[in-house]
C-alpha cells in the first residue's frame, strides 16, 4: 500500500543503514537499524504509523542532500 508520507525508502543491511525519502522531498539516513525492524516495516500496512513508532526519535539520523532532480531546477 503505498505511503501518504513516505516516498521510498533503501537498507543497507552491511551498515544496517535505513534511507527514508519522504513525499517533501527530504531524505534522512538512520543508523544501527537492525534488519527484523526494517523486515517489519516492509510488511506495515502504514509505513508513516510504523515509522512514527518504531523508527523516528529511536535511530541517530543525518539528513541526506535532495535526490538529483527533486525540485532543484535541473
Amino acid at each position: 500500500m503505498p505511503s501518504s508520507v513516505i516516498r521510498r525508502f533503501a537498507y543497507d543491511p552491511s551498515r544496517r543503514a535505513l534511507d527514508i525519502e519522504f513525499v517533501s522531498g527530504r531524505r534522512y539516513r538512520y543508523a544501527a537499524v537492525p534488519a527484523p525492524i526494517v523486515a517489519a516495516f516492509r510488511k506495515a500496512v502504514s509505513k508513516g504509523r510504523f515509522f512514527n513508532s518504531r523508527i523516528r526519535d529511536r535511530f541517530a539520523f543525518v539528513e541526506l542532500e535532495p535526490a538529483p532532480g527533486d525540485g532543484d531546477g535541473a
